[in-house]
């Protein structure tokens, strides 16, 4: 479970428990005694990144604090440097889940902060456990999102004042290199309201199926009921024009 992946993320033992008004002391200034930043209460020693954060530096704000909204929004003023991501979508907390990666790959994890995401006995509050349920849901859309794009490849597309638009699709069409080249088709998505062209492959059985299912029709993708022909387009031409 992504709970416990998470949760054993800074958890040496013997860490250290701050109380907020404790980290500020931690800005890298002189006489201050070191340089820390939080996310999602925990705490990081960024003294090795001095120079991105500490007074005058561009991330300067991020030290001593718990910033983790920040780091999704970029709103960098007091009002927006700030550790409430309750209203952050599972896509921006996996955004999150990107910098924690990040600063346990850079950084020492020196301890945890005492508030919104952990208890003073250090454990992990209601809200933290929230947070990870979410991640949890991004990283399941994500996954999924991967797989239809493994699918159903985005064409290449262009556009001309003078030419109209064309989609057409190749072995590298939207990123995603494969043996096959497929055709241009309309994908229609729940709560989308315009279709996306994507190239589907036309021979062989449904991605759903085995090679050795005994229905298939030989047609890959074709069938799928997400997809729509282009009008005008030969039903297997690999481009499709529309002149203005």
């Amino acid at each position: 479970m992504i709970t416990s992946w998470l949760l054993g993320w800074c958890s040496s033992a013997g860490f250290r428990l701050f109380i907020p008004e404790e980290l500020s002391r931690y800005r890298g200034g002189p006489g201050d005694p070191g340089l820390y930043l939080a996310l999602l209460g925990r705490v990081y020693d960024v003294s090795s990144g001095r120079r991105h954060y500490e007074p005058g530096a561009h991330y300067s704000g991020f030290a001593g604090r718990d910033a983790s909204r920040a780091f999704v929004t970029g709103d960098y003023s007091e009002a927006g440097l700030v550790d409430d991501v309750a209203d952050l979508s599972s896509s921006e907390m996996l955004t999150l889940q990107n910098w924690l990666s990040f600063y346990e790959k850079n950084y020492a994890c020196v301890g945890r902060v005492i508030g919104r995401f952990y208890r003073e006995d250090g454990l992990p509050t209601p809200e933290l456990t929230r947070v990870e349920a979410v991640m949890a849901k991004g990283l399941e859309a994500n996954k999924q999102a991967q797989q239809e794009k493994q699918k159903f490849p985005p064409c290449n597309a262009e556009w001309s004042a003078t030419k109209g638009s064309r989609f057409w699709c190749s072995q590298k069409s939207g990123g995603v290199s494969r043996d096959w080249i497929g055709v241009p088709r309309k994908l229609y998505k729940p709560g989308s309201q315009e279709p996306h062209c994507v190239c589907v492959r036309t021979t062989g059985p449904p991605s759903d199926q085995t090679l050795d299912h005994p229905t298939h029709r030989n047609r890959g993708d074709l069938d799928d009921p997400s997809l729509g022909e282009y009008p005008g387009c030969p039903p297997l031409a690999i481009t499709c024009s529309f002149p203005l």
